[in-house]
């Protein structure tokens, strides 16, 4: 099959491979060379008409477009959404299923955890340095006296200071080093700052009820007198903390422990028809375990937010949601953006025209179940089931917000071939074209392309993903974790002015 139909009201179809001019496409032919992965016009569209994919529309012609024509940027406008938002119309309760368990951390606090690390988590830009060098200390030859200990890790950022003690940056970050300092996946903690920085540690402790112990401990620079002293008293706490860590065991754990925060990077067109619903059912089958799914990146539904609020458990959570969509709306044209700026050079070679489009695409990986909270960006997350998150479309800084919310596992699907991956909690990679997958099987985890080159169902895929959820929980390393990703991925959002 040369192309792919999503949807009988479909006014476009997407090529299954590169197409060259006179291929025969319904009842036109292709105009144009079209790239695989790229849209056709399946009908004659006026300059104006609405352009629709997946039954949504997803732009307008921004000239007249002919049947068997290439649609793509030059020639499909972008407007922004304006639709009348349903409530709670599209319920459909996942059927409760029980049973499946996966060998995890179980906390004293009752959270549990997917790994066991000993973290160090910076306040502030300035004391970087010396948390990467009381990390490097730990080599692999000192660790593996500790073999319940999956490492010792630096979590630093380039924030903390030239900013307001108020307002939404400020309280980002504090809810960033709150989650990643009672995360699941930690063992133990140790919190290393300047000392006259902004984001000041002793506040972070003050509000969140934090109270240092042996697995909990916060130095400053220039209280411990300098970088060297500290570098020194830091690898001292650490070797304290180890042999507690090391305590930890792995114990039968019901899914119903597990947060799976749900990303996509480096979209293409197949991430819509392949990955991301494979992930979604994959989800569905999370939430009837009594699991979490955490969708972010809110730019990355917008377009599709209507599908989701017709989801909404109550009238409360779907105001919420669009609560956050006014808020972007608002943040970009401040900052004399689009909302439309969001797919890049990769996701449009790939096929993606406007945001509508890869948004729908995007939102197809909290499947089908209804949408039980919103947050916002790095909260903790509380509700079970399908949730969402506010984060922009970065994915380092997406992924930081989930896992500070208490994700212990993140489901990453990429059609160009992301290479990404995030400690604490592993990554696993999706890829949504066989190509691609087969040029990077050393970072892909699944092939989801398979649905398209080999027939294998959305149900076999889904349930693979979600196999591979329990596998990795368990211990198993993802490929991205076995390559040593994670370090560098930790990238709190900052928002506001920096001073």
């Amino acid at each position: 099959m040369d192309f792919i139909r999503l949807d009988e009201t479909d006014t476009v179809v997407t090529a299954t491979r590169a197409l060259e001019v006179g291929v025969t496409i319904e009842a036109a032919k292709t105009r144009a060379l079209i790239p695989s992965g790229h849209k056709i016009a399946a009908c004659d569209m006026a300059k104006g008409t609405p352009i629709r994919k997946y039954a949504q529309v997803i732009g307008y012609a921004a000239q007249d477009i002919a049947a068997g024509d290439h649609v793509h940027t030059h020639n499909v406008e972008f407007r922004a959404t304006d639709v009348d938002y349903e409530f709670g119309t599209n319920l459909r309760p996942a059927t409760p299923s029980g049973g499946d368990t996966f060998m995890g951390y179980q906390r004293a606090n009752g959270s549990v955890g997917t790994r066991n690390y000993v973290a160090i988590v910076t306040s502030v830009n300035c004391s970087a340095t010396a948390a990467r060098m009381i990390a490097a200390h730990f080599t692999p030859e000192i660790l593996a006296a500790y073999p319940n200990v999956d490492g010792v890790v630096a979590f630093v950022h380039g924030t903390g200071c030239g900013m307001a003690d108020s307002g939404d940056g400020f309280e980002a970050l504090q809810r960033v080093m709150w989650g990643y300092a009672r995360h699941p996946n930690h063992a133990a903690v140790l919190m290393v700052g300047l000392g006259c920085e902004m984001n000041q540690i002793d506040w972070l402790l003050e509000a969140w009820g934090l109270k240092q112990g042996p697995t909990f401990q916060t130095m400053n620079i220039q209280s411990v007198a300098g970088l060297r002293r500290t570098i020194e008293k830091g690898i001292e706490k650490v070797e304290a903390m180890l042999p507690i860590a090391n305590e930890a065991t792995r114990t039968p754990c019901p899914v119903s422990a597990l947060k799976v925060a749900l990303q996509c990077g480096g979209s293409d067109a197949w991430s819509g028809i392949t990955a991301n619903p494979a992930l979604g059912y994959a989800t569905d089958l999370l939430v009837a375990q009594g699991g979490t799914g955490v969708l972010a990146e809110t730019p990355e539904i917008y377009g599709a937010e209507h599908l989701l609020t017709a989801r909404a458990a109550d009238r409360a959570t779907g105001d919420r949601l669009i609560g956050l969509i006014k808020w972007w709306e608002d943040y970009t044209e401040r900052n004399k953006g689009s909302m439309d700026n969001n797919p890049s050079p990769g996701n449009k070679a790939g096929g993606l025209t406007t945001i509508l489009e890869k948004s729908l695409g995007a939102a197809a990986k909290g499947g089908t179940t209804p949408l039980t909270g919103v947050y916002k960006y790095a909260e903790i997350v509380r509700e079970t089931g399908f949730t969402f998150m506010d984060s922009p479309g970065y994915d380092p800084a997406s992924v930081t917000g989930q896992i500070a919310g208490g994700c212990n596992l993140v489901c990453f699907t990429t059609g160009r071939g992301s290479a990404f991956g995030s400690k604490p909690a592993p990554t696993i990679k999706v890829a949504t074209n066989s190509a691609m997958y087969n040029r990077m099987t050393e970072d892909m985890d699944v092939n989801a392309g398979a649905m398209l080159t080999d027939g294998v169902s959305l149900e076999e895929k889904g349930r693979e993903i979600y196999d591979l959820f329990l596998r990795v929980a368990s211990g198993e390393m993802s490929k991205s974790e076995a390559q040593g990703l994670g370090d560098y991925e930790f990238v709190p959002w900052q928002i506001g002015a920096v001073m």
